[in-house]
């Protein structure tokens, strides 16, 4: 649900983009061809896989309840040690143990780590107790809100300018939660906690560049430990769902590492074979399935002023997307065009070389 991690899966692993078969795609001949049908495969492959995570993580809503009575906490801590266990087997499988070595000599990249650890843990934890308390709606709310909080902070933090329509969008954004505040009698305290604590998350990522399942693997590590004596604490005072509630109900804890992990998967896939605007664009999917869920599903309420807030943060992404498509075409043109003048230049060159001669 961050387009940083594409960033980071695309560091990791290639891009298949203008060096890869999309490039070879003009060449002359069956082989151009042939690379332009390959290409046009892969991408199709990668949209199927960016369509699943996204889907996956606008889906989620509906498997946090049937953990219950397992409270949020005890689910949060299940998520961890299976999570670990999972990314473990797809690690081995993989043979992709290199990168541990390297990030246990850098003592500020484990640092960052243990930080990206933290926030996705208070992230993890907010998100659960929110669907497990029928506030979906208002969780949705604070992916839509994500890509303004992270412009907002890249703006603070790392001294980044901002073009005049990613200006407007911020200040229609910070509206929005002005608007949502009156509307809710209070800040929507969640909705702002999973924005910043993901949007904080994305950053350090950033300063990380690790791969997912590597990140998702180093990050669970870290949180193993706490989780897992958590979890005994809760089995030695008898509190623990875990064992005393069925065989269905310790296999779907038990589940919490594949649903943490498969959608990472997918996600991987497709952040190496499209384009970060296609990225940026389905990851909207997944709050948009998740705020239908908790109109439709969970019949939460959406008094007038809800809708006017929501309303607001829907125009300020769509300012910002119509701002992030508009300069990538720019971007497109200028390097075409550069393209051309030297193709135009370098013809002239050869030409009075030959004249010459």
């Amino acid at each position: 649900m961050a387009v940083q991690q594409a960033k980071n899966s695309m560091g990791a692993t290639g891009s298949t983009g203008s060096s890869g078969p999309v490039g070879s795609a003009s060449s002359s001949g069956p082989v151009g061809s042939t690379d332009s049908r390959i290409s046009k495969a892969e991408q199709r492959i990668g949209l199927l896989n960016g369509f699943a995570a996204y889907g996956m993580w606008g889906l989620v809503p509906l498997f946090w309840p049937l953990l219950k009575p397992a409270g949020a906490l005890e689910i949060l801590a299940h998520r961890m040690v299976w999570s670990l266990a999972v990314v473990g087997v797809a690690l081995l499988v993989m043979r992709r143990w290199a990168w541990l070595g390297e990030l246990l000599r850098q003592p500020r990249k484990l640092a960052l780590i243990s930080v990206a650890a933290a926030v996705i843990t208070v992230n993890w934890g907010v998100y659960i107790w929110a669907v497990n308390s029928e506030h979906v709606v208002e969780a949705s709310l604070g992916y839509f809100i994500n890509p303004l909080v992270t412009i907002a902070m890249g703006v603070l933090l790392l001294k980044e300018r901002l073009r005049p329509l990613q200006w407007t969008a911020v200040g229609v954004g910070f509206s929005a939660v002005l608007v949502l505040a009156i509307g809710y009698g209070r800040p929507p305290w969640i909705s702002l906690t999973l924005a910043f604590s993901f949007a904080t998350y994305g950053l350090v990522k950033k300063k990380v560049n690790l791969g997912g399942i590597e990140s998702l693997a180093a990050e669970t590590a870290i949180q193993f430990l706490p989780a897992l004596a958590y979890l005994l604490w809760l089995g030695s005072s008898g509190s623990a769902t875990f064992g005393t509630e069925g065989a269905g109900h310790a296999t779907l804890l038990a589940a919490t590492g594949v649903v943490t992990a498969l959608p990472l998967v997918c996600f991987g896939a497709a952040a190496i074979r499209v384009p970060l605007s296609t990225l940026g664009l389905l990851q909207y999917l997944a709050p948009v399935f998740q705020f239908l869920l908790g109109i439709l599903y969970f019949h939460e309420a959406m008094p007038p002023e809800r809708w006017a807030g929501f309303a607001l943060v829907w125009l300020a992404l769509s300012l910002l997307t119509f701002d992030a498509l508009r300069t990538a075409r720019r971007a497109a043109r200028a390097l075409r065009a550069g393209a051309v003048a030297s193709a135009v230049a370098g013809a002239r060159g050869a030409a009075a070389v030959e004249a010459k001669s």
